[in-house]
């Protein structure tokens, strides 16, 4: 996620939140010369925003002479159907080019790139809609409501097949752009470790520079070298031609130093990124205004309300019914074997606690061997899990069955029942335990103000891998940073994270 934060004359981003992702090597890159005062790009930029481009020409041209042949089959009189076809074509280009689909910036990563082609998208169906209304064209609604659907089922997987591609790019230590990091030792060093596990986003810290030019022990900072001060960092900028200028917080930075770096920046072709205090707060949430010649974060209050939860409850109760139907038979077949495997009942419920502090009954495949709740006593000191959570890899309670049904999530699908119902979302916070939830801290207290979810954050990013402050802070990032276009990469996620088996048991 990119959100700004503006300064007089130049443009600041707030550095990206760490995912877990696998640790990557760091080979150099070469950086061709970019125009005065614009960032350098490197050479595979061009090319991987020309192969977005070209497939999202491709949807388009997929949807207009494809889709768009198949349902022009009406007798109703109106345009030709190469006029409308047409028209359909340059819609669909011109909008996605108003709301900057192919911008360099949200290519690659977060879910911003997702939610401009999406508005791209539907601005283009509510346009063609309009001129068929305002020219009574009736034979438009078939490409209103087919073939514009029809471009975005193309659109969206291509865009993610592409991002699949970098991303495995960078992983493998290419495709990575040179970072330049400013701060306090602590908050570069807690920068550096968020590049080197997150890579997919794309930054690579090659150099640092501290307030008195020294790490704590030694010449370099977690294999990094230090090579100079703050006072000094335009200059080391301008020598080392960076793509990114990464400021992190120190008490060197006042407002005062923070514009003089802006202005000498300028002209160098670095980008300076500045890391606010508030640095779980992304997303949109954060927005820039100019008060009394000021620029000044402004941080809205998290939406809990409104359309698009509307929107969400809406989802949440057609899809969990949809996927039901599709999954009845599995789970038929999942509910005899556990019969046959355990001769007991093949659902287990649990108290949870949901939205609120309200607590409902969950409904789970059973997994485990009866009355395993009291034997989690007997186990206490085998456990592996973090926090408030009891967790171990090999868990005698659990059963033949239950050891494949947890690989794959399997085991949480009659949840959708609690979707249905509305005590649970198919995006969400993972629901607690009772005795969890008493014993939580007033700010993970937060995780309780949004429906808990049959997948979530914690879900695409390790599961049971993940540590209790991991889990505690990806909860609290999707409560804080919620959005539709969120939602809809995480339930993408949640089936390659599901099918790899990853951090599962």
């Amino acid at each position: 996620m990119r959100d700004q934060v503006g300064f007089p004359r130049r443009r600041a981003t707030l550095w990206p939140a760490p995912e877990r992702v696998r640790r990557a090597r760091t080979p150099g890159l070469v950086l061709p010369a970019g125009e005065p005062g614009q960032p350098p790009v490197a050479g595979w930029e061009p090319r991987y925003r020309t192969g977005v481009i070209l497939g999202d020409l491709f949807a388009m041209l997929f949807g207009v002479l494809v889709v768009g042949s198949l349902v022009s089959g009406s007798t109703v009189p109106g345009p030709s159907v190469a006029m409308i076809g047409g028209a359909t074509f340059v819609v669909l280009l011109g909008s996605l080019m108003a709301n900057r689909s192919w911008n360099l910036a949200v290519l690659g990563q977060g879910a911003e790139e997702f939610r401009r082609l999406g508005r791209g998208i539907a601005a283009a169906a509510v346009v063609l809609a309009l001129g068929g209304l305002l020219f009574d064209i009736q034979s438009i609604r078939p490409w209103v409501f087919i073939v514009i659907p029809a471009t975005a089922l193309v659109a969206f997987p291509m865009r993610y097949a592409l991002r699949q591609f970098l991303h495995r790019a960078r992983r493998e230590g290419r495709c990575l752009l040179p970072v330049m990091a400013a701060g306090s030792v602590e908050t570069v060093r807690d920068l550096i470790s968020r590049t080197r596990a997150t890579p997919h986003l794309g930054w690579r810290v090659d150099a640092v520079c501290t307030r008195d030019g020294l790490a704590e022990f030694d010449s370099d900072l977690e294999g990094v070298s230090v090579v100079g001060e703050l006072s000094d960092l335009a200059t080391h900028v301008r020598r080392g031609g960076y793509r990114i200028v990464a400021v992190t917080p120190d008490q060197y930075w006042t407002p005062k130093r923070l514009q003089k770096l802006a202005w000498q920046l300028e002209g160098s072709g670095a980008e300076m990124v500045v890391a606010p205090v508030l640095m779980e707060v992304a997303g949109p949430r954060l927005h820039v205004d100019a008060v009394l010649g000021m620029p000044l974060l402004r941080v809205s209050a998290p939406s809990f309300t409104g359309v698009r939860r509307v929107v969400k409850d809406i989802v949440d109760k057609v899809g969990s019914a949809i996927l039901l139907t599709l999954l009845s038979p599995l789970m038929l077949v999942v509910a005899a074997a556990i019969v046959i495997d355990n001769a007991g009942s093949p659902f287990y419920k649990q108290r949870r606690v949901g939205k609120d502090g309200r607590e409902f009954t969950i409904i789970k495949f059973r997994t485990m061997v009866k009355n395993a709740d009291k034997l989690v006593a007997q186990l206490a000191d085998k456990n592996e899990g973090n926090g408030l959570l009891f967790k171990m890899r090999k868990d005698p309670r659990i059963t033949r069955v239950g050891t494949t049904l947890r690989r794959y999530s399997i085991d949480e699908l009659p949840q959708l029942f609690n979707v249905l119902t509305g005590s649970m979302s198919l995006v969400g916070p993972r629901p607690p335990l009772p005795e969890e939830s008493a014993r939580y801290a007033p700010d993970v207290r937060r995780r309780l103000l949004v429906k808990p979810g049959l997948t979530g954050l914690w879900q695409v990013s390790g599961r049971s891998d993940l540590s209790w402050d991991d889990s505690v802070r990806l909860d609290l990032r999707y409560v804080e940073d919620w959005s539709l276009a969120l939602d809809a990469v995480i339930l993408w996620k949640t089936f390659r994270a599901v099918f790899s088996g990853q951090g599962a048991y």
